[in-house]
């Protein structure tokens, strides 16, 4: 039997996966315009942060849904197979890493969903409502 080494698959491709991945569990039920619209926050923070992709996705005090107590967590490992709107979210975040996707989010680089009002948001106004998530500065 002869053995071989397996290696690793390209990091940028596991990034673009996870983003895609956290992008669906925040945005669940996904739409276009906001998969969209967290794709280019994404951008936005990475740009004036000087963060790169998988150090911005894993931040769990951006995105709620990493937190294992989070009702939106049970989204980060579904299942990409048939799964049209976690597809949807992967071609997204491989247009926004191309530089190819323009900011639907007017620079935002915090977000929370209409049905939340975290302290820090309450003395700022959003600048972006997109499909029921609000984007600030």
């Amino acid at each position: 039997m002869q053995l071989g080494i397996i290696n690793n698959p390209d990091e940028s491709q596991i990034a673009i996966y996870r983003a895609a991945r956290v992008i669906y569990a925040e945005t669940f039920p996904t739409t276009l315009p906001a998969a969209e619209a967290m794709a280019s926050m994404i951008g936005n923070i990475m740009s004036k942060t000087h963060r790169d992709l998988t150090d911005v996705i894993n931040d769990k005090n951006i995105f709620d849904s990493l937190n294992t107590d989070s009702p939106r967590n049970q989204y980060i490992n579904a299942d990409i197979k048939n799964n049209r709107a976690l597809q949807m979210c992967v071609r997204v975040v491989m247009r926004m890493t191309n530089g190819a996707l323009p900011d639907s989010c007017f620079g935002a680089t915090r977000f929370h969903h209409a049905d939340e009002m975290p302290d820090w948001a309450t003395a700022r106004g959003y600048i972006a409502d997109v499909d029921g998530l609000l984007f600030y500065l």
